[in-house]
């Protein structure tokens, strides 16, 4: 039996790592087994260059996390190696970073399941996630999908405006010969 000191330190652990899991947006877990240490090293550096917190944990004190964090329904995946990313902001980063990461080991790497926005989903809905573009990408699209409507207007406005100047400058000519007539005729 582990010593009280031992278990201390794993009952704050597991306390620490639910508080992770809750402030989390967005979570990845992953069967690492069978990547070279060169190819984790490589996926350890860009998870942390976009500011997502990825590591090993043993099973029992992530399943002891996921109770405390209400994500119980993510213990059935706890078996094998697994290691967990999780990005508190974005909830592509995590799921695109990890994916990368499956297709680049050709399959030794593999993604089990994961939870977005405290709600747990399956390896499926994670990899669909992760074939989004960023929210960056996103943004800008949306900026250029309101943008161009507005362009369109502006554009058949100023056409419009144009027109009537044509319109606006022959018309007096035509009323001065249409009152030419008028002023004939008395």
């Amino acid at each position: 039996m582990p010593s009280p000191k031992i278990l201390k330190k794993k009952e704050k652990f597991v306390t620490e790592l639910a508080e992770k899991l809750n402030k989390s947006a967005c979570g990845v877990l992953a069967n690492y087994k069978g990547i070279t240490v060169d190819e984790d090293t490589k996926l350890r550096k860009a998870m942390r260059e976009a500011n997502v917190d990825y590591f090993v944990v043993k099973n029992s004190l992530l399943s002891r996390a996921f109770e405390k964090a209400g994500l119980e329904e993510l213990n059935v995946h706890l078996t094998g190696e697994t290691a967990i990313a999780l990005s508190e902001e974005d909830i592509i980063v995590a799921p695109k970073l990890t994916y990368e990461q499956v297709e680049s080991s050709k399959g030794k790497y593999g993604i089990k399941a994961g939870f977005i926005e405290g709600k747990p989903v399956d390896s499926v809905t994670i990899i669909e996630y992760a074939k989004l573009p960023s929210k960056e990408v996103l943004v800008s699209k949306l900026l250029f999908m309101l943008q161009s409507p507005m362009q369109r207007l502006a554009i058949a406005i100023s056409e419009i405006a144009k027109k009537d100047g044509e319109v606006t400058e022959t018309a007096p000519a035509t009323e001065a010969s249409d009152a030419a007539p008028e002023a004939a005729a008395e």
